[in-house]
């Protein structure tokens, strides 16, 4: 299907990434790749996209190599069925693409792999492998799950700002459509985006650090959720480096 970003922001205060947080994810110095998906309920084509997607919970690369996330945009919902996992947030981020001239139009299912798009994903049975690059080391820690200090140590030194892009994501989840093209289909879903924020970083001699807050925008189960966070520097949208896990692992995984 075709049709025809900008997200809320949040403070990033200077820190130092807490040690002794028993949350802590980190990059290696080889570039992450990032996987985003842009998909619909209303759309009749989404779903074997989404269905690629969530087999990736079983890749080896998953987290080291690839960092996958599903954004689900508004602009089906016209069709009849309202997706419950939209935003029109996610519609502007995709549309932002355009004008960036990262993709040629604005549709679903759309993959963008490290902020290009991406046609032949369907090709990449355990998804794409890790870059070339070796942009520097992305770690991010936290105590609570909610608050979560950063610290990006670029592997070249330089005076580039940087902008930290980070998502609580859920797998697991499933809708029984009642209408629209998917009328009658039992739909699921994994790595979708439920919070989403994005901010400036404070620079601190060779390195990038920051703080961000994310929490919950729907009730789900703790086991099915997990963090993207990724890097870019300041106004682009293709990420330098990316890093994630789970927050618990999934009840399939166990």
């Amino acid at each position: 299907m075709r049709a025809m970003l900008l997200c809320s922001s949040v403070m990033v205060v200077t820190t130092v990434i807490a040690q002794s947080a028993p949350f802590t994810f980190q990059s290696s110095g080889k570039q992450t790749a990032l996987i985003e998906l842009y998909t619909s309920e209303g759309c009749s084509s989404c779903p074997p996209a989404d269905t690629w997607l969530s087999r990736l919970k079983e890749a080896p690369g998953l987290w080291k190599e690839f960092v996958p996330l599903a954004f689900h945009v508004d602009y089906w919902d016209y069709l009849g069925w309202g997706d419950p996992w939209a935003s029109k947030s996610f519609s502007d981020r995709q549309r932002a693409y355009i004008k960036q001239g990262r993709s040629d139009s604005v549709y679903t299912p759309s993959f963008v792999l490290n902020g290009k798009e991406w046609r032949d994903w369907s090709q990449q049975k355990d998804g794409p492998k890790s870059g070339v690059a070796k942009p520097g080391v992305l770690t991010v820690s936290s105590s609570d799950t909610n608050r979560w200090q950063l610290t990006f140590t670029p592997a070249n030194r330089g005076d580039a700002d940087y902008e930290v892009h980070a998502a609580i994501l859920a797998c697991g989840l499933s809708s029984n459509v009642k209408a629209g093209e998917n009328r009658g289909r039992l739909l699921r879903h994994d790595f979708v985006v439920l919070a989403f924020v994005e901010a400036a970083l404070a620079r601190g001699g060779d390195l990038a650090q920051g703080e961000f807050v994310l929490t919950k925008r729907r009730n789900t189960a703790e086991s099915d959720l997990a963090l993207a966070v990724w890097i870019t520097q300041a106004g682009r949208f293709e990420p330098l480096q990316a890093t994630g896990g789970w927050l618990a692992q999934p009840v399939s995984a166990r």
